[in-house]
């Protein structure tokens, strides 16, 4: 299986510090199910309109930028029959202060239209035919947009504390352990708590149980192997997978495609 017909994946790897990924993008009837970034992610959609949920809250977005915070699960679907087209700039979690994720999760439409076009002008710089020798005009244009975002986080009110320090511990566990893994009598026994009460705690506190989780780690992870150049057989070992197979059900699951079109850049 494939994208369908009409429904388009690009994906690459700028050689820009601060972006670990750039995504181009069109679907009409994929829909992401809950996963996450180990990044920052800037989506800008181009036509259409996309609604999703953050940390189990709706949203709706249409023409403006929308931030995403690293480790927050999220989905997205379209919110018109005639599918969306988006452009995403995955940045490294460094890019911006951790301190700042809550902000991102609590508020994570940025209404302001300067950064929609702050946002199309470094797109522009990084998809152009002369990208590779311009990365002058691609760092200044990204230094400014980071530089912007930030302004606009620092305006937003602090967070409510709402990641109690169970599910906290948990996800810095199975953070720790993405490629080889953490049973859950392993986590338990490590923290201290009965398997079910972990279990409730994470998915309230996180979104989605831990397994989830640690899956979609996963192919967050396989996402950027394939980028490096690896073989899809080689990414399956290396993310944490059984097998290519194993690797290719849930990455098309949540990106649409299969790893080697996402490699291909199809």
């Amino acid at each position: 299986m494939v994208a369908r017909p009409g429904e388009q994946v690009r994906s690459w790897r700028p050689g820009l510090p601060g972006v670990a990924e750039v995504l181009h993008a069109r679907f009409v009837e994929h829909a992401y199910p809950l996963h996450v970034h180990d990044t920052w992610t800037v989506l800008l959609v181009d036509s259409g309109a996309v609604r999703y949920d953050l940390a189990s809250r709706p949203h709706g977005t249409g023409s403006l930028v929308t931030l995403l915070p690293p480790h927050v699960p999220h989905d997205g679907r379209a919110a018109t029959r005639e599918g969306f087209r988006k452009r995403v700039l995955y940045l490294e979690q460094d890019a911006l202060p951790a301190r700042f994720a809550g902000r991102a999760a609590d508020a994570p439409e940025l209404p302001d239209p300067r950064l929609a076009r702050a946002v199309r002008a470094l797109h522009a710089a990084l998809a152009g035919p002369d990208a590779a020798h311009e990365q002058l005009q691609a760092s200044s244009r990204a230094a400014l947009l980071l530089d912007a975002i930030d302004g606009h986080l620092r305006r937003v009110p602090p967070a409510a504390v709402r990641d109690v320090p169970l599910a906290r511990a948990l996800r810095r566990l199975l953070d720790e352990h993405v490629v080889e893994g953490v049973s859950l009598a392993q986590a338990a026994a490590a923290l201290g708590a009965s398997p079910a009460h972990l279990v409730r705690t994470f998915t309230r506190e996180v979104g989605m149980p831990p397994h989830a989780y640690l899956t979609a780690r996963r192919v967050d992870g396989a996402r950027r192997l394939l980028l490096r150049g690896h073989r899809p057989a080689e990414v399956a070992v290396l993310a944490g997978f059984h097998d290519q197979s194993h690797l290719t059900r849930h990455f098309r699951r949540v990106l649409g495609t299969t790893p080697g079109r996402f490699a291909a850049g199809r």
